[in-house]
């Protein structure tokens, strides 16, 4: 396990149990950080998420807000309390996102509009937010969580792989501008994995995810949360400090048949 023992971590979209922020979340605590889960979930399910982080013994301080990322100023407002409570921020974690799974052709602007500003907007600005903070500090990290589908098509994924490839640019961009600041960001792109939804649909429809794993997977499985979580962390310590601009596709070989 690598420490991240003395630093400040914040990890957007961390409330749902089964989730792959929620395990983030848990590995850096695991691994010694002070940890800022942030979500619009409820209150109980970030208590309940930030007693499962404060039980490792090795845990720093675990705080948490309740924020609405898909409206105006909700990022930076989140970055602001997280630095109140914690005084500095090592590690922005960008990993709240939400799907419309629709035809193309039958997107509302309202639901554009709110895929792009949970999945895009909120991660553009909550960097914005934070990048002063790491500055002053001598740097930082910052993670952006992407997906499979940023490059890849699947039917009723439109809108989600068009704010997820944009993020990757956004990774590029942040990068090209903010080595210098020794601020590294990367972002790790997680194929299918184990979360709520899909062992939802394999409980309903066993014999349609085999068809899929089989088709799509060419580890034949899916993906587990805690092998994302593996990734981020080892993003979020001082290890990879050459690797700057880049994403780690974690996708059992989805993107590569």
């Amino acid at each position: 396990m690598a420490s991240l023992k003395g630093r400040f971590c914040v990890v957007t979209g961390a409330s749902s149990e089964r989730g792959i922020g929620n395990t983030i979340a848990k590995r850096f605590a695991e691994a010694g950080a002070s940890v800022y889960l942030a979500a619009e979930g409820t209150r109980e399910q970030l208590d309940a998420a930030a007693a499962e982080c404060r039980a490792y013994p090795d845990a720093g301080r675990i705080e948490y807000g309740l924020h609405d990322l898909s409206v105006p100023g909700g990022a930076e407002a989140m970055i602001a309390d997280a630095f109140q409570r914690f005084g500095r921020i090592d590690v922005l974690v960008n990993n709240a996102g939400i799907r419309a799974p629709y035809d193309f052709g039958d997107y509302t602007r309202a639901q554009f509009d709110a895929v792009v500003n949970v999945n895009l907007a909120s991660p553009f600005f909550a960097s914005q937010a934070v990048v002063p903070i790491m500055r002053s500090q001598g740097g930082g990290r910052i993670i952006h969580i992407g997906s499979q589908l940023a490059h890849v098509t699947f039917a009723k994924r439109a809108l989600y792989g068009l704010t997820k490839a944009a993020l990757l640019h956004l990774t590029k961009s942040m990068a090209h501008e903010l080595g210098k600041d020794n601020i590294l960001v990367n972002s790790v792109s997680p194929g299918p994995i184990r979360t709520q939804p899909l062992i939802d649909r394999e409980r309903t429809d066993p014999e349609g995810m085999t068809r899929r794993i089989d088709q799509y997977l060419p580890v034949g499985r899916l993906g587990e949360p805690s092998e994302i979580a593996d990734v981020v962390l080892f993003l979020a310590t001082e290890a990879p400090a050459f690797l700057q601009g880049e994403d780690i596709c974690v996708d059992g070989g989805y993107t590569k048949h």
